[in-house]
Parts: structure tokens; C-alpha cells; sequence
């Protein structure tokens, strides 16, 4: 191949420098770290919560299910595109 095949014909625009928005910074992961170590591992008045939610025939609302489930319809089905 010649050598003038490789050049360009024209002028040559520099090509846009667009922001790289997948980096992370590891100040906020460290920020993270530590607010998740100063939390207490078992919260007694969530679990209590919960106990009160589980005994309840009434819980979660007819409402409550509908709307869950017409979310879950709605959804795309993610297995099935191709990547």
C-alpha cells in the first residue's frame, strides 16, 4: 500500500472529547463503607415490623398486589434480548 492511500484528502477535524461517565470514585465507596459499618447489623424495630406485616391475613392490600403485579407485566423481559 502506498503511503499517500493512508493520508486524508481533506482538512482533518479533531474528533469531540466527550466526559467519561463511568468513573467511580472511591472517596464515595470509602464514605459508604464506613456509614454501613457504623450501622447495627440486626435493627430490632424492623424485624418487629416485619412480624407485625407477616402475621397480618390482611397484608399486603388487594391494592397493594395489583399494582406489583401490573408493574411485573409491564417489565420488559430482560432475558430475552440479546446483548
Amino acid at each position: 500500500m502506498r503511503p499517500e492511500a493512508l493520508t486524508p484528502a481533506g482538512p482533518v477535524s479533531p474528533r469531540p472529547q466527550f466526559p467519561r461517565a463511568d468513573r467511580i470514585s472511591t472517596e464515595g465507596a470509602a464514605f459508604l463503607r464506613a456509614e454501613l459499618i457504623r450501622q447495627p447489623e440486626i435493627r430490632p424495630e424492623v424485624v418487629a415490623r416485619g412480624r407485625e406485616l407477616a402475621a397480618d391475613p390482611s397484608y399486603p392490600s388487594p391494592a397493594i398486589i395489583s399494582r406489583l403485579a401490573q408493574g411485573i407485566l409491564a417489565a420488559p423481559d430482560l432475558s430475552t434480548e440479546e446483548s
